[in-house]
């Protein structure tokens, strides 16, 4: 019952999100619930890079171990450049928003607030958790949030008991996390977004750059064959071109926006038993005390051999 309502929490803020700040939502890991059933394809990549085209690095930091039906922290890291401002969906400046996918391992999951520590409760603090899916309770996620505060998130992960779960085993188990800063270049609708290096499509002279009222600029090309094509570029692309300009098919128009991207980092975790930990010092105390019984025993022989005149 209590996840329930956690999720739709979730759901409640993220959906205020969208209709309150589009250009800072969009695109972000809560987008691939509505798309895909599980974020992570069968090349093993993350869905997110469908949106995300430039490639940044995220790092994931876990214990190596864990013990079972136990807390503990998932951080991932997100750095960039602090004061880092992207182009908003109007074509403003905005600062840079961040967004993270932690994929689990079945069993795995989201830790309920009362086992939280102080210090997690404290490192949380303003994130908002949301899983993926009723089914899919293992993996979680983050975003959009202000990128300058969140470069890391710490996730709280409350490890599964194989003694109530027949399902679980101890051993290792893959951990799959996703890091995005900033909006795509690509809308989960498969539109282009403003956040792109916009090219021609002709070649010829430009001769007219024709700005509009919504920031946006129609650019239009007297193309070799003699017709007279237009490029539309969205607000906030800025244009190196101007009027009188020679371009070629697929020169670019303008600069590259995108100060964001996507990284993906896979790593690894134990779920570890208490009793064959306990089992494994047994083995090594008893194998060192009979190697120290065995030198004990070579030199009581060589006393009685010696004291014999052997």
């Amino acid at each position: 019952m209590r996840r329930s309502i956690t999720i739709l929490l979730s759901s409640f803020l993220i959906g205020i999100a969208v209709f309150i700040a589009p250009s800072a939502t969009f695109a972000y890991p809560f987008w691939a619930q509505q798309n895909y059933e599980n974020p992570r394809e069968a090349t093993g990549k993350i869905v997110c890079a469908n949106c995300h085209l430039a490639n940044m690095k995220t790092q994931a930091e876990v214990p190596q171990a864990v013990a079972a039906d136990s807390v503990f922290k998932a951080v991932v890291k997100i750095p960039y450049k602090n004061g880092t401002e992207e182009i908003g969906a109007d074509g403003s400046k905005v600062p840079l928003q961040v967004g993270a996918v932690v994929m689990l391992p079945d069993g795995f999951k989201l830790a309920p607030q009362d086992r939280w520590t102080e210090e997690i409760k404290e490192e949380t603090q303003g994130v908002y958790f949301s899983e993926y899916s009723e089914e899919k309770d293992n993996i979680i996620l983050v975003g959009p949030l202000p990128g300058d505060q969140n470069k890391e998130i710490v996730f709280p992960v409350l490890s599964p008991n194989p003694k109530t779960n027949k399902n679980i085993h101890f051993g290792k188990y893959a951990i799959h996390v996703g890091g995005n800063r900033g909006r795509g270049q690509v809308y989960p609708t498969g539109d282009k977004s403003n956040n792109n290096v916009y090219n021609s499509g002709n070649s010829g002279e430009i001769i007219s750059i024709e700005p509009s009222d919504d920031g946006s600029q129609v650019i239009a090309i007297n193309t070799n064959g003699g017709e007279v094509k237009t490029e539309n570029i969205p607000a906030g692309p800025t244009l190196i071109v101007s009027v009188g300009d020679q371009i070629e098919e697929g020169e670019p128009l303008t600069e590259n926006p995108n100060v964001g991207g996507f990284g993906q980092v896979d790593t690894e975790i134990v779920l570890q038993s208490y009793a064959r930990v306990i089992g494994l010092v047994v083995f090594f105390a008893g194998v060192a005390l009979s190697q120290i019984m065995l030198v004990l025993k070579k030199k009581q022989v060589e006393k009685v051999q010696a004291a014999e005149g052997i």
